[in-house]
């Protein structure tokens, strides 16, 4: 009987590490086993829209700093990570949301969906419903077992960090093209900043920190020219030298981006093409392989289970979720 179960171990093992590294993500990866997700996920996201427009930079936060570290993979919704650095100012009220959304996808699915898709797809519908494009997100990821670690997280960008030093950061994470880093900072245009990061170099500058300064619960809009709104705004904003933060503005200036945020600010169509393709290769930077999160987003699958045999129960669920 032990090694009957020692060879179903070693079976179903191998089916879970065959289905880890064949198809990859797709648009329709749970068309069949969750065909209410998309209806689920925007629902919830428009609801929350309604409650605080916030929340579409929250989860663009939250979708950025799971992805870069160590690959999207939920992570960052682990305590270890989630506190972490730049990661303690994570909005809450997103991070919850994603939690809701995956207790109705399972009510309605099972755990079919992890959290690392329902993070990508909030986040895509956040954009949509805040004026941005709507684009197809392919699905299939996985939650990781660990959070990120404090090297990997460090990779995450500063605001005070010059463009040479973004280029290559983005590069080591395969976002080759300087049009990543542009369009992908472009979700700043949704995003609000504490006052100690505003840049303070020019006279805008110093009285923009000098006004957000006065309130000292305040935050500064990335984007002065509509902060609301998804649009081009904060591209404009860079070319008439109204960035906010260092990081931004050396955007305008840099020979590498300088024109791209030229094009960008001039043609609203060319930032949402490209801010759509770029998310997507953001979203598919991969993590190691995974689970699905049953129980929480917030913690793993951990073994509650006593025995060899509760433990092949569920390597024999996860290949089935899988596969």
């Amino acid at each position: 009987m032990a090694a009957t179960r020692a060879s179903c171990v070693v079976v179903v093992l191998l089916l879970i590490i065959a289905a880890s590294n064949v198809g990859g993500l797709s648009v329709d990866f749970h068309a069949a086993s969750c065909p209410q997700l998309e209806g689920i996920v925007r629902g919830a996201v428009q609801a929350a829209r309604a409650q605080d427009v916030q929340v579409t930079a929250g989860l663009l936060r939250i979708f950025f700093h799971d992805c870069l570290p160590q690959g999207c993979d939920a992570s960052i919704l682990l305590d270890g990570e989630k506190a972490n650095g730049p990661n303690a100012s994570l909005q809450p009220r997103a991070l919850q949301l994603i939690e809701n959304i995956r207790a109705k996808v399972h009510a309605a699915c099972g755990p079919t969906v992890s959290c690392a898709d329902i993070i990508a797809l909030a986040t895509r519908d956040a954009v949509s419903l805040a004026g941005g494009p709507s684009f197809a997100m392919p699905q299939g990821r996985t939650d990781s077992f660990r959070p990120a670690s404090d090297d990997e997280i460090a990779t995450l960008p500063s605001p005070f960090e010059d463009v040479g030093n973004l280029l290559g950061n983005f590069t080591s994470k395969g976002l080759a093209d300087p049009a990543d880093l542009v369009a992908l900072s472009g979700g700043h245009t949704v995003g609000k900043a504490s006052c100690i990061f505003i840049r303070a170099d020019d006279d805008f500058s110093i009285r923009l920190n000098a006004t957000c300064s006065a309130g000292p619960t305040k935050k500064q809009s990335l984007d002065v020219v509509t902060p609301d709104a998804f649009d081009n705004g904060y591209f404009v904003a860079l070319r008439n030298v109204h960035g906010v933060l260092h990081s931004d503005q050396g955007l305008a200036g840099h020979p590498r981006t300088a024109g791209i945020v030229r094009d960008f600010a001039a043609n609203q169509t060319a930032f949402f093409h490209q801010f759509a393709k770029s998310m997507v290769k953001l979203g598919n930077i991969k993590g190691a392989a995974g689970e699905i999160r049953r129980n929480s987003c917030f913690r793993t699958n951990k073994a509650r289970l006593n025995d060899g045999l509760d433990i092949l129960n569920a390597l024999i669920d996860d290949a089935i979720v899988a596969l």
